[in-house]
Protein backbone atom coordinates (compact mmCIF):
# COMPACT_ATOMS: atom_id res chain seq x y z
CA UNK A 1 0.00 0.00 0.00
CA UNK A 2 2.81 2.58 0.87
CA UNK A 3 6.65 2.73 0.80
CA UNK A 4 8.37 1.65 3.64
CA UNK A 5 10.58 4.88 3.55
CA UNK A 6 6.91 6.31 5.32
CA UNK A 7 6.09 3.53 7.37
CA UNK A 8 9.29 4.15 9.18
CA UNK A 9 9.48 7.79 9.61
CA UNK A 10 6.11 7.80 11.16
CA UNK A 11 3.48 4.88 11.47
CA UNK A 12 0.90 6.62 12.12
CA UNK A 13 1.10 8.85 8.78
CA UNK A 14 -1.23 7.72 5.66
CA UNK A 15 0.53 5.66 3.05
CA UNK A 16 1.47 8.11 0.54
CA UNK A 17 -1.10 5.75 -2.12
CA UNK A 18 -4.05 6.02 0.77
CA UNK A 19 -3.04 9.90 0.77
CA UNK A 20 -3.63 10.78 -2.79
CA UNK A 21 -7.03 8.65 -2.54
CA UNK A 22 -8.14 10.43 0.64
CA UNK A 23 -7.53 13.89 -1.58
CA UNK A 24 -9.09 12.82 -4.24
CA UNK A 25 -12.56 12.10 -2.97
CA UNK A 26 -12.13 15.35 -0.68
CA UNK A 27 -12.00 17.43 -3.49
CA UNK A 28 -14.42 15.13 -5.94
CA UNK A 29 -17.14 15.84 -2.61
CA UNK A 30 -16.49 19.27 -2.61
CA UNK A 31 -15.75 20.60 -6.13
CA UNK A 32 -16.89 17.76 -8.21
CA UNK A 33 -15.06 15.27 -10.48
CA UNK A 34 -15.23 16.52 -13.90
CA UNK A 35 -14.01 20.13 -11.95
CA UNK A 36 -10.79 17.85 -10.06
CA UNK A 37 -7.58 17.73 -11.92
CA UNK A 38 -4.52 15.70 -10.83
CA UNK A 39 -2.80 19.01 -9.97
CA UNK A 40 -5.30 19.61 -7.73
CA UNK A 41 -5.49 16.26 -6.07
CA UNK A 42 -1.55 16.12 -6.03
CA UNK A 43 -1.62 19.38 -4.67
CA UNK A 44 -3.91 18.89 -1.68
CA UNK A 45 -1.67 15.73 -0.73
CA UNK A 46 0.99 17.39 -0.31
CA UNK A 47 3.45 15.64 -3.55
CA UNK A 48 4.62 15.78 -7.23
CA UNK A 49 2.79 14.94 -10.46
CA UNK A 50 4.81 11.64 -10.58
CA UNK A 51 3.74 10.42 -7.28
CA UNK A 52 0.03 10.38 -8.52
CA UNK A 53 1.14 8.43 -11.45
CA UNK A 54 3.54 5.96 -9.53
CA UNK A 55 0.46 4.87 -8.41
CA UNK A 56 -2.39 5.91 -10.70
CA UNK A 57 -2.04 5.25 -14.73
CA UNK A 58 -5.13 7.90 -14.75
CA UNK A 59 -7.75 9.83 -12.94
CA UNK A 60 -10.25 7.38 -13.68
CA UNK A 61 -7.84 5.07 -11.62
CA UNK A 62 -7.70 6.95 -8.54
CA UNK A 63 -11.55 5.98 -7.85
CA UNK A 64 -11.14 2.49 -8.54
CA UNK A 65 -7.80 1.94 -6.75
CA UNK A 66 -8.60 -1.78 -5.02
CA UNK A 67 -9.81 -3.84 -8.55
CA UNK A 68 -6.18 -4.60 -9.65
CA UNK A 69 -5.11 -6.31 -6.12
CA UNK A 70 -8.96 -7.99 -6.38
CA UNK A 71 -8.43 -9.00 -9.95
CA UNK A 72 -5.06 -10.68 -8.88
CA UNK A 73 -6.25 -12.19 -5.46
CA UNK A 74 -9.24 -13.79 -7.89
CA UNK A 75 -7.12 -15.07 -10.22
CA UNK A 76 -4.67 -16.66 -7.61
CA UNK A 77 -8.10 -18.72 -5.66
CA UNK A 78 -8.88 -19.82 -9.45
CA UNK A 79 -6.21 -21.18 -10.06
CA UNK A 80 -5.41 -23.10 -6.81
CA UNK A 81 -8.73 -24.90 -7.53
CA UNK A 82 -8.23 -28.52 -7.48
CA UNK A 83 -9.80 -30.43 -10.08
CA UNK A 84 -12.36 -31.86 -7.14
CA UNK A 85 -13.67 -28.95 -6.72
CA UNK A 86 -17.40 -27.86 -7.72
CA UNK A 87 -16.79 -25.13 -10.66
CA UNK A 88 -19.65 -23.08 -9.30
CA UNK A 89 -18.75 -23.27 -5.96
CA UNK A 90 -15.32 -21.89 -6.83
CA UNK A 91 -16.72 -19.24 -9.12
CA UNK A 92 -19.19 -18.04 -6.27
CA UNK A 93 -16.30 -18.05 -3.69
CA UNK A 94 -14.24 -15.84 -6.34
CA UNK A 95 -16.85 -13.28 -6.07
CA UNK A 96 -17.17 -13.45 -2.71
CA UNK A 97 -14.01 -11.67 -2.60
CA UNK A 98 -15.09 -8.75 -4.31
CA UNK A 99 -17.83 -8.28 -1.89
CA UNK A 100 -15.20 -8.47 0.73
CA UNK A 101 -13.26 -5.90 -0.92
CA UNK A 102 -16.15 -4.08 -0.91
CA UNK A 103 -17.04 -4.28 2.55
CA UNK A 104 -13.65 -3.64 4.16
CA UNK A 105 -14.67 0.21 4.05
CA UNK A 106 -18.23 0.81 3.29
CA UNK A 107 -17.73 4.28 3.49
CA UNK A 108 -15.30 4.98 0.74
CA UNK A 109 -17.74 2.35 -1.59
CA UNK A 110 -20.54 4.35 -0.92
CA UNK A 111 -19.02 7.07 -1.84
CA UNK A 112 -17.99 5.83 -4.88
CA UNK A 113 -20.86 4.65 -5.54
CA UNK A 114 -22.22 7.97 -5.39
CA UNK A 115 -19.74 9.41 -7.56
CA UNK A 116 -20.11 6.75 -10.28
CA UNK A 117 -23.70 7.11 -10.38
CA UNK A 118 -23.12 10.58 -11.57
CA UNK A 119 -19.95 10.64 -13.61
CA UNK A 120 -21.02 9.04 -16.91
CA UNK A 121 -17.28 8.70 -17.63
CA UNK A 122 -16.59 6.30 -14.49
CA UNK A 123 -19.63 3.84 -14.85
CA UNK A 124 -18.28 3.60 -18.53
CA UNK A 125 -14.95 2.48 -16.23
CA UNK A 126 -17.05 0.98 -13.95
CA UNK A 127 -18.49 -1.42 -16.70
CA UNK A 128 -14.80 -2.36 -18.27
CA UNK A 129 -13.78 -3.62 -15.07
CA UNK A 130 -17.03 -5.20 -14.35
CA UNK A 131 -16.08 -7.51 -17.79
CA UNK A 132 -12.47 -8.22 -16.75
CA UNK A 133 -14.49 -9.96 -13.68
CA UNK A 134 -16.58 -11.97 -15.72
CA UNK A 135 -13.97 -12.73 -18.12
CA UNK A 136 -11.69 -14.26 -15.57
CA UNK A 137 -14.30 -16.19 -13.76
CA UNK A 138 -15.35 -17.35 -17.78
CA UNK A 139 -11.86 -18.45 -18.49
CA UNK A 140 -11.88 -20.80 -15.53
CA UNK A 141 -15.10 -22.04 -16.16
CA UNK A 142 -14.11 -22.81 -19.55
CA UNK A 143 -11.10 -24.27 -18.46
CA UNK A 144 -12.96 -26.86 -16.54
CA UNK A 145 -15.76 -27.17 -18.65
CA UNK A 146 -13.32 -27.38 -21.71
CA UNK A 147 -14.75 -31.44 -22.21
CA UNK A 148 -18.14 -30.80 -22.06
CA UNK A 149 -19.77 -30.23 -25.65
CA UNK A 150 -21.83 -26.77 -24.64
CA UNK A 151 -18.68 -25.80 -22.44
CA UNK A 152 -17.76 -22.46 -23.79
CA UNK A 153 -21.78 -21.66 -23.84
CA UNK A 154 -22.03 -23.05 -20.19
CA UNK A 155 -18.97 -21.05 -19.09
CA UNK A 156 -19.62 -17.83 -20.71
CA UNK A 157 -23.46 -17.72 -19.22
CA UNK A 158 -22.88 -19.13 -15.63
CA UNK A 159 -20.20 -16.67 -15.64
CA UNK A 160 -22.68 -13.74 -16.11
CA UNK A 161 -25.08 -14.93 -14.10
CA UNK A 162 -23.00 -14.99 -11.27
CA UNK A 163 -21.61 -11.37 -12.21
CA UNK A 164 -25.23 -10.27 -12.10
CA UNK A 165 -25.76 -11.75 -8.79
CA UNK A 166 -23.03 -10.57 -7.10
CA UNK A 167 -24.01 -6.95 -8.08
CA UNK A 168 -27.60 -6.98 -7.49
CA UNK A 169 -26.28 -7.84 -3.84
CA UNK A 170 -24.18 -5.26 -4.40
CA UNK A 171 -26.10 -2.36 -5.46
CA UNK A 172 -28.76 -3.42 -2.59
CA UNK A 173 -26.02 -2.31 -0.19
CA UNK A 174 -24.52 0.13 -1.75
CA UNK A 175 -28.26 1.60 -1.83
CA UNK A 176 -28.78 1.89 1.87
CA UNK A 177 -26.49 3.63 2.81
CA UNK A 178 -23.77 0.31 3.45
CA UNK A 179 -26.33 -0.83 6.22
CA UNK A 180 -26.61 -4.63 7.24
CA UNK A 181 -24.52 -7.48 6.10
CA UNK A 182 -23.05 -7.13 2.78
CA UNK A 183 -21.54 -11.08 2.48
CA UNK A 184 -24.44 -12.61 4.22
CA UNK A 185 -26.46 -10.75 1.54
CA UNK A 186 -23.92 -11.60 -1.66
CA UNK A 187 -23.65 -15.52 -0.32
CA UNK A 188 -28.34 -15.56 -1.15
CA UNK A 189 -27.84 -14.26 -4.28
CA UNK A 190 -24.46 -16.77 -5.33
CA UNK A 191 -26.52 -19.51 -3.64
CA UNK A 192 -29.59 -19.01 -5.90
CA UNK A 193 -27.55 -19.13 -9.04
CA UNK A 194 -25.42 -21.99 -8.05
CA UNK A 195 -28.71 -23.53 -7.02
CA UNK A 196 -29.76 -23.49 -10.70
CA UNK A 197 -27.41 -25.65 -12.11
CA UNK A 198 -28.49 -28.65 -10.19
CA UNK A 199 -31.54 -30.14 -11.06
CA UNK A 200 -33.09 -30.47 -7.96
CA UNK A 201 -32.31 -27.61 -6.30
CA UNK A 202 -34.72 -25.69 -3.90
CA UNK A 203 -33.16 -22.14 -2.91
CA UNK A 204 -33.82 -20.22 -0.19
CA UNK A 205 -34.56 -16.51 -0.72
CA UNK A 206 -32.38 -13.48 1.66
CA UNK A 207 -33.26 -14.24 5.36
CA UNK A 208 -35.57 -10.82 4.96
CA UNK A 209 -37.20 -12.89 3.13
CA UNK A 210 -37.63 -15.92 4.63
CA UNK A 211 -41.12 -16.69 3.85
CA UNK A 212 -40.70 -16.81 -0.14
CA UNK A 213 -38.88 -19.96 -1.28
CA UNK A 214 -37.80 -19.85 -5.05
CA UNK A 215 -38.07 -23.52 -6.87
CA UNK A 216 -36.33 -23.40 -10.74
CA UNK A 217 -37.64 -26.17 -12.62
CA UNK A 218 -36.51 -26.34 -16.21
CA UNK A 219 -36.16 -29.53 -19.07
CA UNK A 220 -32.51 -30.36 -19.73
CA UNK A 221 -32.82 -28.78 -22.84
CA UNK A 222 -33.85 -25.40 -21.60
CA UNK A 223 -31.63 -23.04 -23.20
CA UNK A 224 -29.20 -21.24 -20.80
CA UNK A 225 -30.27 -17.70 -21.75
CA UNK A 226 -33.51 -18.60 -20.72
CA UNK A 227 -32.37 -20.05 -17.35
CA UNK A 228 -30.46 -16.87 -16.79
CA UNK A 229 -33.44 -14.91 -17.61
CA UNK A 230 -35.57 -16.47 -15.17
CA UNK A 231 -32.89 -15.94 -12.45
CA UNK A 232 -32.25 -12.39 -12.59
CA UNK A 233 -36.30 -12.24 -12.94
CA UNK A 234 -36.27 -14.03 -10.03
CA UNK A 235 -34.06 -11.67 -8.53
CA UNK A 236 -36.17 -8.63 -9.28
CA UNK A 237 -33.40 -7.05 -10.87
CA UNK A 238 -34.50 -4.04 -13.35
Amino acid sequence: MGTAGSASTNSTKPAMRDSLIAAAFQLFLERGYEQTTVDDIVTLAGVGRRSFFRYFPSKEDVVFPDHEQCLADMTRFLAASADSDDPMVRVCGAARLVMRMYAENPTFSVQRYRLTREVTGLRTYELSVVWRYEKTLGDYLRTRWADRRDGTLRANVAAAAVVAAHNHALRHWLRSGGEGDPLAEVDSALEFVRGTWSPDAVVAAPAEEAEDVVVVITKRSTPMWRVVREVESSLGES
